[in-house]
């Protein structure tokens, strides 16, 4: 039971906070940077799933994911330990499954994908693409955070270090939301990448600028002696 009796407490006012295990350390821990990403991912989440557009199974399986972001974040604070005072919430291997499986449901119908994608088409499918890019940059600070501190429990003289499956999930959840984004832009069109040597350049200076930069340029044909 969580009992939020009051917002503001003062404690954190020179740089230093709590894990979950109540050891101190710094705001700049890549244990607080990596469980901010994923509170920042499920704030984009919120956004994602107040959109009228969005299909309610689409909806209703991003409001799983936004508790189960919550139970991820809880354990990327709480450094892992042998013997814990308390059974401690963590990230473990049916989570991993059930994205996985998500990824499979709603990927099989897709079509095969010819180039990368350009985030928009609409603003439920650029929310989605947002928010994955954030649960990346999520898994990167939580890699971060298992290259200072390892992925071991806590032994003499070593903190606890990060749970291995709560950096999957991070993965693939960042693909799941790829594949939502896909079915969310599939009404209006997805929005293909075009390489630079493949795009049109529709200004003249440009485009011979182009020209002789790719080595392309026709030579201009000599004038004929008068």
């Amino acid at each position: 039971m969580v009992n939020l009796t009051r917002i503001y407490t003062r404690t954190g006012d020179a740089g230093r906070t709590r894990l979950s295990d109540m050891s101190e350390t710094a705001k700049t821990d890549p244990r607080v940077e990596a469980y901010g990403h994923v509170d920042e991912a499920n704030s984009l989440l919120g956004i994602v799933t107040m959109q009228a557009d969005l299909p309610e199974d689409v909806r209703a399986t991003l409001r799983h994911i936004q508790n189960e972001l919550f139970d991820c974040g809880a354990d990327l604070s709480n450094p892992l330990s042998a013997n814990p005072p308390w059974q401690p919430l963590r990230v473990i291997q049916p989570y991993i499954d059930r994205l996985e499986a998500w990824c499979d449901e709603y990927g099989e119908p897709l079509p095969p994908l010819r180039s990368f994608i350009l985030p928009g088409g609409t603003q439920t499918t650029a929310y989605l693409h947002l928010a994955r890019s954030v649960v990346r940059r999520a898994e990167r600070a939580g890699w971060r955070a298992a290259e200072a501190y390892g992925t071991e429990p806590a032994a003499e003289g070593h903190p606890g270090g990060v749970n291995l499956l709560a950096l999957t999930y991070l993965n693939r959840l960042s693909d799941l939301l790829f594949i939502l984004a896909r079915v969310t832009g599939q009404a209006a069109g997805e929005v293909l990448w075009v390489p630079g040597k493949d795009r049109e350049v529709a200004e003249p200076r440009a485009r011979r600028q182009r020209e002789r930069i790719s080595g392309s340029e026709t030579p201009e044909e000599p004038t004929p002696a008068s």
